[in-house]
């Protein structure tokens, strides 16, 4: 049994050592050959949005209703999708859009987190458009919170950041096989990085890389998937809806004062060109892919960098008593 034991570590040791030597070795080549997509995506003809149709959901504010706006100037047609009162909200997103460009606007208030109503705004914009060409999913909450708050509190978030996507996802895609359309989802920079106070927020983000990487594989390349890994753009999602002790509030503040933040229109603006190139993966601002990089190949370096900047004093008074 020791010499099983022995045998069986050894080899795994030996395995590990390999990989690294042969991670070195390729590198330079893993360098070039993303230089060279990089500079091909660059040159790559963006998809015509003229007459399509746009599904987009958490479309009264922040980054939905500018991706709202930005696929207006592009002449779709749009179904936009909120549960956001007073109703006024989403017809003015919606009047806004048609004079931006868009030649017509379907508005539907829908909850993402249930199905049943996910169904129906999916079936309406078939009966509305006749078609769907691209599914952007993008409603969501981000509250923070203390480990000492009540944690069922936070079930929600699963409900609408995870199913909220998948929900309409599965509705979606029979339509968009028909029209070899795409699905984008909002993933966030926090399903990769695990900013502290954002546990159940990054473990909603984490689940939707997850699903949507696995889920790429089943319907490409008929459906095209595009993951936005977002770092902090500066609109007025929900914040702090949960915290206690103005906690949340404190360290959204920090986080501005110490993480670079993107304005939302050229974020728009960049996330819409990448959608229309059929990229698998957007991030902005883009200083975020080098924060992944460090996270994956240099685990304690990030350490020390959350550390640094999220110390003690961002810590929920009763826990520190």
């Amino acid at each position: 049994m020791y010499e099983a034991y022995f045998n069986n570590r050894f080899t795994n040791t030996l395995v590990f050592y390999v990989f690294l030597l042969l991670l070195l070795l390729v590198s330079p080549f893993l360098f070039v050959w993303e230089l060279v997509s990089y500079v091909r995506s660059c040159f790559r003809r963006k998809e015509n949005m003229s007459g399509k149709v746009v599904l987009i959901t958490g479309a009264s504010s922040g980054l939905g209703e500018l991706m709202a706006y930005e696929y207006a100037k592009l002449g779709a047609c749009l179904a936009i999708i909120a549960t956001r009162k007073p109703e006024s909200r989403l017809e003015q997103v919606a009047d806004r859009a048609r004079e931006l460009g868009s030649p017509d606007v379907l508005f539907m208030f829908g909850d993402v987190s249930k199905v049943d109503e996910c169904r129906m705004f999916v079936d309406g914009t078939i009966e509305r458009f006749g078609r769907l060409d691209h599914l952007v999913c993008n409603a969501g909450i981000n509250p923070l919170y203390s480990i000492n708050n009540d944690v069922t509190k936070f079930e929600h978030v699963m409900d609408i950041n995870f199913w909220g996507s998948v929900y309409p996802t599965q509705f979606a895609i029979p339509h968009l096989m028909k029209t070899k359309g795409k699905i984008v989802v909002n993933a966030s920079a926090a399903g990769v990085l695990n900013p502290p106070r954002c546990g159940f927020y990054s473990a909603s983000k984490a689940a939707l890389i997850s699903f949507y990487e696995s889920l790429k594989f089943e319907v490409s390349p008929t459906i095209r998937i595009t993951i936005l890994t977002l770092g902090y753009i500066e609109t007025n999602i929900i914040t702090a809806k949960y915290s206690s002790n103005g906690v949340g509030v404190r360290l959204r503040k920090d986080m501005k004062d110490v993480v670079p933040t993107m304005e939302a229109e050229p974020c728009v603006k960049a996330v819409v060109d990448g959608i229309r190139k059929g990229a698998t993966f957007i991030t902005e601002p883009r200083f975020m892919k080098a924060l992944f990089l460090i996270k994956y190949m240099f685990p304690q370096l990030h350490q020390f960098y959350v550390n640094m900047y999220f110390p003690s004093k961002n810590r929920d008074p009763k826990r520190d008593g």
